[in-house]
């Protein structure tokens, strides 16, 4: 792992009188695996929501890849190497898997390296990305044909068409089996070992002390603990705050 990829500072986020988050600051080296915790209503997705341009903090900072990205919108940021994935697929119904992963990656990776991407190449990249997340066999078949996790794994795809430098994955193994959870998980790490950064939200604490090279735990919209995931689980405040619950 090399320097900071995302760097956020005193990050302030109120909806009316309830303050989401407090002052958070935090640091993503490039290449690093991050695993990010706390219970329902603990500020992660408002976070999340406000790294990635969806919400606008109203104080602090969130500089991505040397850039200030204060002000920009979601689609901004995306073009700048940031993606998520979504804790509730909501693929193009109509559309094949194929087409759901062509979306992303014309709009995005066009920008990205700054020309229109062939027919052939536009192609290949889709089949690349359907045999990394095992999609291969189902590329031509429609969302309503996929299976549970096989939705989940369509839903990473589609963040990683835009090629990313950051992917963030928000709760990607909700609902799954354990032998779907370690699939997913083997997946994350796969992307991560290809270069991509990568920050995973998730509740089931045995994903995520499998994925995460560092932990950050964050409760009532403070950021509680960050460190090594086996410091943070045996962190007192940590177990009476969120994992003692």
């Amino acid at each position: 792992m090399t320097g900071s990829l995302l760097q956020v500072e005193n990050l302030g986020k109120r909806f009316g009188g309830f303050v989401a988050l407090d002052g958070i600051n935090l640091s993503v080296r490039q290449g690093e695996r991050l695993g990010l915790i706390g219970p329902n209503g603990s500020g992660k997705s408002t976070l999340v929501n406000c790294m990635c341009g969806t919400l606008q903090n109203e104080t602090g900072t969130v500089e991505f890849d040397g850039h200030a990205m204060n002000g920009l919108a979601a689609h901004q940021r995306t073009h700048r190497g940031m993606a998520r994935s979504f804790q509730l697929p909501r693929p193009f119904v109509t559309l094949t898997v194929a087409e759901n992963l062509r979306i992303p990656l014309l709009y995005t990776a066009h920008n990205r390296r700054g020309r229109h991407l062939t027919q052939a190449e536009s192609e290949s990249r889709c089949e690349e990305l359907a045999g990394l997340v095992g999609l291969a066999p189902k590329l031509h078949r429609l969302p309503r044909d996929l299976t549970q996790v096989e939705m989940r794994k369509l839903e990473l795809a589609r963040a990683i068409a835009a090629d990313p430098k950051l992917l963030i994955a928000d709760e990607s193994m909700a609902g799954l089996s354990q032998s779907e959870v370690d699939d997913i998980v083997a997946l994350l790490i796969t992307l991560n070992e290809r270069g991509i950064t990568v920050i995973m939200i998730e509740h089931i604490m045995r994903a995520v002390m499998a994925f995460s090279q560092r932990l950050v735990v964050l409760v009532s919209g403070k950021k509680i603990a960050d460190g090594r995931p086996d410091e943070v689980v045996n962190n007192p405040e940590v177990i009476g705050a969120y994992l003692g619950q």
